[in-house]
């Protein structure tokens, strides 16, 4: 985005932290560490988050290591807890996540509740953020896209709420828009769609609802060409946010004419 863009000075604050991007991408699915970076770089993204129960960050001397086309001191890491289905699993990735990061607390706190749905465990997910809250971490949290919870969440003192759009990975793209509606205007931290967006369409329409930003892996990783489908990503996202912050027309049942005849000659 450059200086001159309606949007220049309308960053994503997360724990403190400004970000010009709100696309946030994943570094899972893609076939090797170059596309990987080449997709980041197209996506725009400023956050990437990490599996570490599943990706090299220095845990392994003698294996590819991540960090060497994604460094830190270019983006900012995001260590993630998936493939955790308990709350002790996922506290406990956390603190190797710190350990191996210097001592980083921002972290994706994710716990699910199974194999096949990959839907958010939210009871232990609840437990989880209090555990990793009070310990310290400054956790952006997956859940559910109950408002109830995503306040719930919030008062915990997590600092940021990511709903799924729909399941993770189906591509679905946003299912229960309402729902976000309710979760973003009583929110006083950033709404991020976690999960679900298949295509930019999907991303757009996320931001359009007023969500704060967009956290997807698969959608770019799992298309016939992931590069573009980045590129495409960063330009719905950027799209939306202005269509967001332009304010849309209202609805309506009837027609409008463009150039209306009140007021004209003859």
């Amino acid at each position: 985005m450059n200086a001159h863009s309606p949007l220049a000075g309308d960053t994503l604050v997360i724990a403190g932290r400004s970000y010009h991007s709100r696309l946030l991408t994943g570094t899972g699915k893609f076939k090797d560490l170059d596309e990987t970076e080449r997709a980041t770089q197209a996506a725009g993204a400023q956050i990437v988050t990490v599996a570490i129960r599943r990706t090299n960050i220095g845990q392994d001397p003698n294996a590819p290591n991540l960090l060497d086309v994604l460094p830190p001191e270019r983006y900012t890491i995001l260590p993630n807890t998936a493939g955790c289905y308990t709350a002790e699993d996922a506290v406990r990735t956390c603190r190797l996540a710190r350990e191996l990061l210097d001592g980083h607390k921002l972290v994706k706190l994710e716990v699910l509740a199974d194999q096949r749905t990959l839907y958010p465990d939210v009871m232990q997910t609840l437990i989880a953020a209090e555990q990793l809250v009070a310990d310290g971490f400054d956790v952006m949290v997956y859940t559910s896209d109950d408002p109830v919870l995503a306040r719930r969440l919030e008062d915990i003192g997590c600092v940021a709420v990511m709903p799924l759009a729909a399941p993770i990975g189906s591509g679905l793209g946003v299912q229960n828009r309402w729902n976000l509606v309710e979760i973003v205007e009583n929110a006083k931290v950033p709404i991020i769609v976690d999960a679900g967006v298949g295509t930019a369409s999907d991303a757009a329409i996320a931001m359009e609802l007023g969500c704060d930003g967009v956290l997807m892996n698969t959608a770019i990783a799992g298309a016939k060409d992931p590069v573009l489908m980045a590129h495409a990503m960063k330009l719905a996202i950027e799209a939306g946010r202005a269509a967001f912050k332009a304010g849309r027309i209202p609805r309506k049942r009837f027609a409008s004419a463009s150039s209306p005849i009140d007021g004209t000659i003859g």
